[in-house]
This record gives C-alpha cells, structure tokens and sequence, in this order.
C-alpha cells in the first residue's frame, strides 16, 4: 500500500484538471502529448508515490485518491455508453501511467481509448472478459495473445459498494519444481486473443506457440492465460506442469477489494489478475473501474522471439504517437 497525503492528491487531481480545461477531453491527441510534461510539474514527493512497483509481490494500491460519487453518474451498462463521465478521473490514471511508462492503447478494443471503463454488461455475465459479472474472471495475463501487451496494467476504482475483490498471484511467490519450469519454458502451444478483440479472433494468419515461463535477471516472468490456451492440443507431461503453475498460483493468490479513488498498479509481466464473482443489478450502483495499460521500452522481461510474432494483426498505439 502506497499512500498520497491530502497535499499530494490535491496537487495531482489540480494538474488532471487542468490537462482537462486546456483541451477539453480526454482523449485529445494535444492532451496525450502534454502528458510527460504535466508529469513533470509534479513534485517529488508525488514522484516518489507514483514510482514504478518495486517489491516480489509485483504489485501495489495507491490510496489517496477520493472521487465524488454523486458527481460520477449512474454506472454505465456498456463501455460505449461511458461517454464523458468519470474524464477527470481518465487524466488522472493517465498522469499516473506516465509516471511508470508510456500508456498504449488498442485499436481493436474500446474505440482505440488510452483509458477503458470496466463494467457489467448485460449479455456478458459468463464471458471471460471485463463485461462479465456471475463467473470467476479467470487469473491472467492482461493481452497474454499479443507480444506488444503492457508492462503495467492499472485498475482505478470509481464504485465498488458490494466490495467485490481483485484477484492478484506472483509468479515470484510460488514454489515450482525445477522440472515443471523447464516444461513450461517450452513454445509448446499459443495464447489466443480472448473474447474482447473480436477481429484479432478472425485474423487467419497460423498462431504461435509460446512459453509460459521466462527466465530475466530480476527472476522469472509469466504470459499466462488458461481461458484462451488450447490446452488438449499439449501433451501430458507440459499440460501436468501447467496445472501445478495454475494450483501454485491460487495458492498465493490475494484479493484485493478496491476502495474508490484506489489505483492497483500490477507487473503484468509477474502477477496473474483476475475477478471473483458478483451478481450485477444494472441499477447504476454496479463496480466501475477505469483500466490503463503501460508500456516500458527496453524491459527485459520477455523472450526475444516475441519480436517476431504477428499479434494476430492487432497493433497498439503509443500516447506520444498518436
């Protein structure tokens, strides 16, 4: 837990507003732009706050932070229906991602947003993506399919009133055996796109297969996703090693319950995340997270091969590129 005093998120909340009266939307290209340099007028004692995570855990909540729950509206009942609500609050998790990375974003998810609002939608409530409500939302890499995917993946909480949990798992924190790590080194079957980019799942080109584990300096990283993996296509011994990864990682799983105003920053490429299951009431008072994702060029946590893959004809833009 990482804690901003009143002075720090009075002063991070005024630089948000401000970006916002000068360009008047969130997803302004000019606003994108002016990010690193609004980062920069931050003082150093918010600096510090917002420094990138540092601990085995791979993880951390930065508290602090205190929307106004009249002012945001009824939550949506669809990602498309956000509109403006809750902008100053996309500013503000963009000023925090820039502190870590630079952010990205997906032209095949969420209209191409820097910033996605993460609800219970109708419809979707057994789906194994953000929309879905009554089904556990299985512990994963966020964008385990792509080889651009995020470094960083961070989760703002607008309303959590049920107070329903993240769930959150270090690959640093189990205890594998050396024979299992070295299956699960193998490229022995690929991720596939999950259910959220419906055009990389129409992409024709022949799936990769990729390793689970890798080994870097600072210890192993994962790119796991068992909802999207075919795993009947791997053989016995990688699929057992597999299923020893997925019992390690419940067993040192966390949930955390977002308060709103809290920001979950994970190590995408250390910690799994993932949702325990809620009943939706799509009354307005249902959780609402905005979700950002950063990148951090030149971090030597995956293999070299992820260089060649085609990320199933998806491509992510960058903040200062747009």
């Amino acid at each position: 837990m990482r804690s901003l005093d009143t002075a720090d998120a009075a002063e991070l909340t005024s630089v948000a507003a401000e970006l916002l009266a000068d360009h008047g939307s969130a997803t302004s290209p000019e606003l994108l732009a002016d990010l690193p340099g609004a980062y920069a007028r931050l003082s150093e004692e918010v600096h510090d706050a917002l420094r990138p995570v540092d601990t085995a855990d791979g993880l951390f909540v930065l508290r602090g932070l205190c929307p106004d729950d009249a002012e945001l509206g009824p939550t949506p009942g669809h990602w498309s229906t956000v509109g403006d609500a809750g902008a100053l609050w996309d500013v503000i998790l963009l000023l925090v991602s820039t502190s870590m990375g630079t952010p990205i974003a997906w032209e095949g998810q969420q209209d191409g947003r820097f910033v996605h609002n993460i609800v219970p939608s109708p419809g979707h409530e057994s789906a194994q993506t953000g929309a879905s409500s009554s089904v556990l939302l299985t512990p994963h890499t966020e964008d385990a399919f792509h080889p651009g995917r995020a470094h960083l993946l961070l989760l703002c909480c607008m309303r959590n009133h049920d107070h329903i949990a993240t769930t959150a798992a270090s690959i640093r924190r189990t205890t594998l055996a050396a024979g299992d790590i070295e299956q699960l080194r193998r490229p022995v079957v690929p991720i596939l796109p999950d259910d959220a980019y419906e055009q990389a799942q129409r992409f024709s080109g022949r799936p990769a297969p990729v390793p689970t584990l890798f080994d870097t300096p600072d210890g192993l990283t994962m790119r796991f996703d068992p909802a999207y993996t075919p795993l009947d296509e791997t053989d016995g011994t990688w699929r057992a090693a597999y299923r020893r990864l997925e019992d390690e990682l419940a067993r040192v799983s966390v949930a955390v319950s977002l308060e709103p105003g809290d920001v979950l920053v994970v190590d995408n490429d250390v910690v799994v995340h993932g949702r325990v299951p809620f009943d939706a009431r799509y009354d307005g008072t249902d959780r609402w997270l905005k979700r950002a994702s950063a990148r951090v060029e030149g971090r030597p946590t995956r293999p070299p091969a992820e260089h060649d893959e085609h990320g199933y004809g998806q491509a992510a833009r960058t903040a200062w590129a747009v």
